[in-house]
């Protein structure tokens, strides 16, 4: 569920109730949106929209959701042993290894709660019209920007991943509307990459965004914004399981995007992978 990473977009009578929730989970089953809203020190209405703020229908589509995945929960608890934890001083290697593998599943299985296909086929479809792709990320979500250029190229798309604030400002100034941009930022709030987006937005281009799942400015200026979930620590530096989530999307377009075209996008993968091949 998307709790985790609403909490702080939420207004303060919803914030009383999510922040309710989040600490008594395993104490929600059964509970009434009457007795919800008295213990939370809320009001009916403001459970009601904090429900639907999950994308849930109403308090009853919220109970049942909540229950099916406390379940899930559960079970994978007990597959897999101990919970998640954060870098730990002296940790030894089975259990740094059980740690980031682990952390690394989570952000697929969130982000595949997230998915909308509808959504994720209109985008594929543009992706795969586009003229030109442009592709603008910095710091850790650059090396997501770099797997995107590698995968298009495949398929005979001109895409450029720029990490440049410069570049990436000259680029999207040449932008149509026949043209697609990314814009990634985890943080949805990356001054370059808003400075990109939004002039790629001004000269009409198709924008996509992948950011963390919430409110977030550079979804102000897409055409579609993947809001996307990983569950980062607060030591762990690299960005690890949010850049895995970002991958996670970029390999959704693209498989997407081959899928819906397969006649026409295979004889190129099909080219690349025998020169890629021929050179080993």
């Amino acid at each position: 569920m998307k709790l985790n990473q609403i909490t702080d977009d939420l207004p303060f009578s919803e914030r009383k109730v999510a922040k309710y929730v989040s600490e008594n989970l395993n104490c929600m089953v059964g509970l009434s949106v009457e007795e919800l809203a008295r213990r939370s020190s809320s009001s009916q209405a403001a459970v009601v929209r904090f429900c639907k703020k999950l994308g849930c229908k109403g308090y009853r589509d919220f109970s049942i959701q909540l229950v099916t995945e406390l379940a899930v929960a559960q079970n994978m608890s007990a597959d897999r042993g101990d919970s998640y934890n954060d870098i730990q001083e002296g940790a030894d290697a089975e259990n740094v290894i059980r740690n980031v593998c682990r952390l690394n599943i989570q952000a697929i299985e969130e982000t595949l709660s997230l998915m909308e296909p509808e959504m994720v086929e209109m985008t594929a479809d543009r992706l795969f019209h586009a003229q030109r792709l442009d592709v603008y990320a910095i710091a850790a979500s650059n090396l997501v920007a770099q797997d995107a250029q590698q995968k298009f190229m495949r398929i005979n798309k001109r895409v450029t991943a720029y990490a440049d604030p410069h570049l990436q400002l000259s680029s999207a100034a040449s932008l149509t509307p026949a043209d697609v941009a990314i814009a990634l930022s985890w943080s949805g709030e990356t001054r370059e990459v808003l400075e990109a987006a939004e002039l790629a937005k001004k000269n009409g281009a198709f924008l996509i965004a992948i950011t963390r799942y919430g409110r977030v400015s550079l979804a102000e200026y897409a055409d579609v914004h993947f809001g996307l979930s990983a569950p980062e620590m607060a030591i762990r530096s690299g960005a690890m399981s949010s850049r895995i989530a970002q991958m996670t999307m970029i390999d959704i377009l693209f498989s997407c995007v081959v899928s819906r075209h397969y006649q026409e996008t295979m004889p190129h993968l099909e080219r690349t992978r025998r020169v890629v091949h021929a050179e080993r």
